[in-house]
């Protein structure tokens, strides 16, 4: 992929965490979040990356299987096993702010926020800023096929951005249900 020096801003068409697209406003990345089966023991979403291969749907990025009533289940991300997801995202202080090891051996940290516009904040180590989530402004207007969020990614860290997404939407997932 090519360098253009700017984060990856991923529209998320629905804003909803049953399914939905992000789609980078200069067309370099799309992803998909897809719910592929759902019962009274769990349901299972995956992500893939409709970029620009051919087979994106037979190779997803990552798996999020929940379990009954919305609890946490598993995660797997790409080509790795099966992890508890409270095991792969560990509390740091409040059920708000999780920290995870990525494929790159690194870890990451998301964080929700009361202020600014941000809702999502994910950091390194080192606290330099890596993602974030932001929703749209109750004050901007609507369109049609967009929810108005974004989900920002620093270009630097584009690959690990089906981790940085599988991460996120397990956090909203607990936030909203207060799991």
């Amino acid at each position: 992929m090519t360098s253009c020096g700017l984060p990856f801003f991923l529209e998320d068409q629905t804003g909803e965490l049953t399914g939905t697209e992000f789609v980078d406003l200069y067309n370099r990345m799309r992803l998909s979040l897809r719910c592929t089966l759902r019962d009274v023991s769990h349901t299972a979403y995956m992500i893939y990356d409709l970029s620009s291969r051919p087979n994106a749907f037979s190779s997803p990025l990552a798996c999020l299987d929940f379990g009954a009533n919305n609890a946490l289940g598993t995660v797997k991300i790409k080509n790795g096993g099966n992890v508890n997801m409270g095991q792969y995202l560990v509390k740091v202080g409040s059920s708000k702010s999780r920290k995870f090891r990525a494929s790159d051996g690194q870890e990451y940290r998301w964080t929700h926020q009361t202020k600014g516009d941000e809702e999502w904040t994910c950091t390194n180590a080192s606290d330099y800023h890596v993602a974030s989530y932001c929703l749209k402004s109750p004050d901007e207007p609507k369109f049609a096929g967009s929810s108005g969020c974004v989900l920002t990614v620093e270009e630097s860290y584009s690959n690990i951005v089906g981790e940085l997404l599988a991460s996120l939407i397990i956090m909203r997932h607990i936030a909203k249900h207060n799991v």
